[in-house]
């Protein structure tokens, strides 16, 4: 049986994204990053300072996650990008498709970037996902996907957590020495009624937390799939989360305004679940 979590969600910064997304925190800088899709920026949040910054990039951007020698790996529109430490931007994979944009992205232990793409129009099997190596070879691990979203790993790094968020499942792979994966099937699936699944974390105990989209929830899943949490949130429209804070116990939750009609006041804010679990310290990008 399913608990609802005991702490209260709260805001951490008001904003209105039309579609927030991806957060991630990183470590290097103590900050929380998180990004909106359609207004093309990213977010960075200190909750030490209250500090924000926002940096408008050029085009649709579906997720930023850090890298190892600073600055960030963009997963862009048309490729993947990397954002220097100084500001500077180049091209790391760049292979523009019409009607298709970058979603979600992660990178898994080994410092490569899985990064999902879909089509505007949300076209059945229109998308990927694609594992990017530090030096840009780029290997397509899906190619049949619909809307690419959340993707992580268990903290012995022997399993992977992936959602095509139409599907309703939470999927999982076993992963090889190599960090290619096999054995796709089902962990969970969402409820009619209950919102889709969007974008995951895993935290310290191999569990799985699902952001519903239409959900106004963030779930969590046991190893085994049992649906042991419930954390409800005042937004309809959550889209991923991310453990963060110095000791990686606050769950950060996105959230998005597109398409909602009448009075809601905190979609498009970032929110946070303070100590609401233990979450893994995440992996850069080793380009």
């Amino acid at each position: 049986m399913s608990r609802r979590t005991r702490t209260a969600p709260e805001v951490a910064v008001r904003a209105e994204a039309a579609l927030g997304e991806g957060p991630t925190w990183d470590a290097a800088t103590g900050r929380l990053l998180w990004i909106d899709i359609l207004g093309a920026r990213l977010h960075g949040y200190d909750p030490a300072t209250g500090r924000r910054t926002v940096r408008t990039v050029d085009q649709h951007v579906g997720a930023a996650r850090p890298r190892a020698g600073g600055g960030l790996v963009l997963n862009l529109r048309d490729g993947i990008g990397l954002l220097d430490p100084d500001g500077g931007f180049r091209w790391l994979h760049r292979e523009p498709v019409p009607g298709r944009r970058g979603n979600d992205a992660a990178v898994a232990p080994d410092g490569s970037l899985w990064a999902g793409t879909m089509r505007y129009d949300e076209a059945a099997g229109g998308g990927t996902l694609t594992r990017f190596l530090p030096d840009g070879t780029a290997e397509t691990v899906l190619d049949d996907v619909t809307v690419s979203n959340g993707t992580g790993w268990s903290p012995d790094g022997r399993r992977m957590y992936y959602i095509d968020t139409p599907t309703r499942r939470v999927d999982v792979f076993d992963v090889g020495p190599d960090g290619r994966v096999t054995g796709r099937r089902p962990l969970a699936v969402v409820e009619e009624g209950a919102g889709f699944p969007d974008g995951l974390t895993v935290d310290a105990d191999g569990c799985v937390w699902v952001a519903l989209w239409d959900g106004a929830a963030v779930r969590r899943y046991t190893p085994d799939g049992t649906l042991d949490r419930v954390v409800p949130l005042p937004v309809p429209r959550v889209t991923a989360c991310a453990f963060g804070g110095p000791g990686l116990s606050d769950l950060y939750v996105t959230t998005a305004r597109v398409g909602l009609t009448g009075p809601h006041p905190l979609a498009g804010s970032l929110l946070v679940v303070p100590d609401a679990g233990q979450g893994l310290a995440q992996p850069a990008f080793g380009g």
